[in-house]
């Protein structure tokens, strides 16, 4: 059994908001990573991919995912399941969102057309 206090929580921030990591392998677990998004208003992260499926739940406000050319908006409340492999572009809403994520701890990021994946420093 592994406790992760507060304060051992990891922060990564990026341009279009805040990633707080709650637990993964570096932290002791060893199958799956959770974390913590915050993004302000009207903000849009850049188009990616991930190798794995993630799972979305929306704490605060709203977001918008774009999903390989299909959107959808969750509000808070609402948990979103997003496959493996596809383009997605998430954006927030006009008063921002908060979601918890998680994912394979060993899910890889890229971006389309880009010769490179990468484990996301919040995963890791």
């Amino acid at each position: 059994m592994t406790l992760i206090r507060h304060t051992e929580t990891r922060r990564t921030e990026t341009p279009a908001g805040v990633m707080t990591t709650l637990a993964s392998p570096t932290q002791g677990g060893t199958a799956l990573a959770l974390w913590r998004v915050d993004v302000p208003a009207d903000r849009t992260g850049p188009v990616h991919f991930i190798d794995t499926e993630q799972i979305w739940t929306v704490t605060a406000g709203s977001l918008t995912v774009d999903l390989d050319g299909t959107k959808l908006t969750a509000a808070e409340g609402d948990t979103v399941i997003l496959p493996a492999d596809l383009p997605r572009q998430v954006s927030a809403g006009a008063e921002g969102f908060t979601a918890i994520v998680t994912a394979q701890a060993s899910a890889k990021a890229g971006v389309p057309g880009g010769d490179s994946m990468v484990v996301p420093p919040w995963i890791a």
